[in-house]
């Protein structure tokens, strides 16, 4: 867990990390599909997300869907993560 640490332009991997109380400040957040990162009372400005591999596909996947025609679905999906609901399977 990285606890009231200040990440200022850096590469930072994402990936089954816990955060909590950490600035990023003009970062490269890369996320790659794995275990989902915690974060809790973090803040971030001007950062840059980078959705890589499994990631990056699930972007891809979601896009063709929109694409297809499932534009309603996707802003139920959405809203439903907004507001705090996420289904899981």
């Amino acid at each position: 867990m990285q606890s009231s640490t200040s990440f200022t332009r850096e590469t930072v991997q994402l990936d089954g990390e816990t955060f909590y109380d950490c600035d990023f400040q003009k970062c490269r957040l890369v996320y790659s599909g794995g275990e989902a990162p915690v974060f809790t009372e973090c803040r971030f400005e001007d950062c840059d997300w980078k959705f890589e591999e499994g990631a990056a596909r699930t972007l891809e996947h979601m896009k063709a869907v929109w694409n297809a025609g499932g534009k309603p679905q996707l802003q139920a999906l959405i809203k439903d993560i907004t507001s705090g609901g996420a289904a899981r399977s």
